[in-house]
């Protein structure tokens, strides 16, 4: 489990990515796209188009992580309606977001 920091900026990248993209792809979009630093310690939140799947991309201080997770059969995540841009969470929404 990622337990974020205080003060850690935490994004949805709403619009669903290609999840064939790895560390360096996203990390590109982030900056190209998103408009924001990669490298600048804060989590960024991908989602598949079925939004079955999600990819967590960080600066931990020495490289980039990237965490994927896949739920089981029939699971889902709940998503904000997709649109261009990001959208912004406070740590307790991303510690509280359940998988619906």
């Amino acid at each position: 489990m990622i337990i974020p920091a205080q003060g850690l900026r935490i994004v949805l990248a709403v619009r669903p990515v290609d999840f064939r993209c790895g560390h360096d792809a996203l990390a590109g979009l982030v900056q190209n796209t998103l408009g924001l630093d990669p490298h600048s310690g804060l989590i960024v939140v991908f989602r598949s188009k079925r939004a079955d799947r999600l990819k967590i991309l960080l600066w931990d201080g020495t490289g980039l992580v990237l965490v994927y997770k896949r739920l089981g059969r029939d699971g889902r995540f709940e998503w904000p309606q997709i649109s261009d841009g990001v959208m912004h969470l406070t740590r307790v929404q991303f510690e509280d977001a359940p998988p619906c």
